[in-house]
């Protein structure tokens, strides 16, 4: 139960056409070095803090360009891929985006799709807040894809500290949960090791992030800087990669078997009992 997987760490700009072209060469050197499923990043087609450069750039899904790119490049190489997300417009009303999870399997189909369900509305310093719900709509359904590594758990960057969401996932059969992320350098520094560690060992499940990494170019509005190391951590919480601060993509072989192993040893998802209070 081998699994060669490919994971990405990028630096996305606020341009949707360049962001497309550097992801499509790191996807086709995933590729070259043998990976049958490749992870994304948190919004790699536009990281912007300017709302209205973002209704100028981003389409609707059907008409989103790295998408379909994606899906083209997931057929021609015979391979899955685990497109972190993308920011997407939505018909609603308030004009707020999704930001959206697919899952792509190798004849370029989309699986599955994940928006996510936590919002950043956080105020990290007197310098840095974010307030992701003015922008972005929240998801309301947790999801588990077919993949290649079976049951596929989708999550992305600020769900992580939200641990009922990632046993709910491994409960319904999620042996690998996918962490995209997009994670601020003050709370990476502080919590991003500890978080992930803390989800595969409650789950016995494989963690991959992901993430996207360093000071991203802004042709609008502020720039925005993110805290990178990309984590696989295995099921007994050991992380098994980092990619530190380092652009690029790197592939990684799980064994599946560790899943069982880790939860025979400690079957804590199947020992919940009811409760009353507080």
């Amino acid at each position: 139960m081998m699994h060669r997987i490919g994971i990405i760490q990028f630096c996305a700009s606020d341009q949707p056409d360049e962001n497309l072209a550097e992801l499509t060469r790191l996807i086709e050197q995933a590729v070259a070095k043998g990976a049958e499923i490749i992870f994304t990043p948190e919004v790699v087609n536009c990281l912007s803090e300017s709302r209205q450069h973002q209704t100028d750039v981003l389409c609707l899904p059907q008409d989103d360009p790295m998408l379909s790119a994606c899906c083209d490049l997931a057929r021609h190489h015979g391979v899955e891929i685990a497109l972190g997300s993308l920011a997407q417009k939505t018909t609603d009303p308030d004009g707020r985006f999704v930001n959206r999870s697919y899952l792509i399997d190798a004849k370029g189909q989309i699986v599955d799709y994940y928006d996510k369900i936590h919002m950043f509305d956080v105020t990290i310093s007197a310098t840095e807040t974010y307030r992701e719900s003015a922008g972005y709509k929240p998801g309301t359904r947790a999801v588990i894809a077919d993949s290649v590594l079976g049951k596929l758990g989708m999550a992305i960057c600020y769900d992580v500290r939200f641990p009922h969401l990632f046993r709910g996932l491994a409960k319904a059969g999620a042996k690998v949960i996918a962490v995209p992320a997009a994670f601020s350098p003050v709370s990476g520094a502080a919590h991003w090791h500890a978080l992930l560690r803390a989800r595969a060992i409650e789950t016995g499940c494989f963690i991959v992030a992901a993430a996207q990494a360093g000071k991203h170019g802004a042709s609008v509005g502020k720039s925005r800087e993110t805290y990178g190391h990309s984590l696989i951590v295995n099921p007994w919480g050991k992380i098994i990669f980092d990619a530190l601060g380092v652009l690029g993509v790197s592939v990684v072989d799980i064994d599946l078997e560790e899943v069982n192993t880790a939860r025979n040893r400690i079957p804590s998802i199947t020992h919940d009992k009811p409760y009353t209070g507080p």
